[in-house]
């Protein structure tokens, strides 16, 4: 099949529509466990850890150096966006339980920030081929439902419906089909960039499972349940890869 911007276009708006599943909960259930709130986190570690291995893994076959330049320029740059907006995620999740509307307002303005370096993903992911392509959107589809839950479990107990917490997380992906496409086009034009384009995407999955993914996950469950979790979850990711 031949790659389109039509096609990156739907695949990222799938992304972003997943992010309203982790709402769901909330139409069956009044009060949903933090305890699955962590698990679901470890799930989605061990999938982004998938996902970046096989950026890199491609990169590293077209481009070992500019890969890694990637890399780090990914860390770099997602580091210091966050930074920009003085907030720790981490912290955020729980904090938030009993803070203001405004503070509400500043989770989604989290995950928002996070959409645009998924974004970029998708769209340099299916410059580096279909099944690659398809393989990162799965494993970004799949990490976002998290991210919705993580959403709703602080916007719901604060009187919003699930309906609205819902679109709330749906609205935090938008980035997600916006930037995939320019990404996607970028490096099909400039073919040399690809190698870049991979480490730069895997590097910024590879910071947001260390510094938000996992942490957040240690807050509500254990070690030992992170560990095995994620373990597991990239192990199915890797067999999944190997369907394709």
């Amino acid at each position: 099949m031949t790659i389109t911007i039509w096609t990156v276009f739907i695949a990222a708006s799938i992304t972003a529509l997943a992010t309203g599943l982790g709402a769901l909960p909330f139409f069956v259930l009044k009060d949903i466990p933090r305890r699955w709130l962590g698990i679901f986190n470890s799930i989605a570690a061990g999938l982004m850890l998938g996902a970046s291995h096989s950026l890199i893994n491609k990169g590293f076959d077209i481009d070992v150096w500019n890969m890694l330049l990637g890399l780090l320029a990914g860390v770099v740059l997602i580091s210091l966006a966050h930074q920009k907006l003085n907030t720790d995620h981490s912290n955020s999740v729980t904090a938030l339980q009993g803070a203001d509307a405004m503070k509400s307002l500043l989770i989604v303005g989290v995950m928002t920030l996070h959409s645009f370096s998924e974004g970029v993903g998708v769209g340099v992911s299916f410059g580096g081929g279909e099944s690659l392509g398809n393989f990162i959107t799965a494993a970004i589809a799949i990490h976002n439902i998290p991210e919705g839950l993580a959403i709703s479990l602080v916007l719901v107990p604060r009187g919003t419906s699930p309906w609205k917490a819902g679109l709330w997380s749906i609205f935090s992906s938008l980035p997600q089909p916006l930037m995939a496409v320019p990404a996607f086009l970028f490096v099909t034009i400039f073919r040399p960039f690809l190698p870049f384009g991979l480490g730069l995407a895997a590097g910024a999955m590879l910071w947001m499972v260390f510094s938000e993914l996992i942490p957040d996950a240690l807050n509500e469950v254990s070690h030992n349940t992170v560990a095995t979790t994620a373990a597991l979850s990239l192990g199915a990711m890797i067999a999944f890869q190997a369907l394709l």
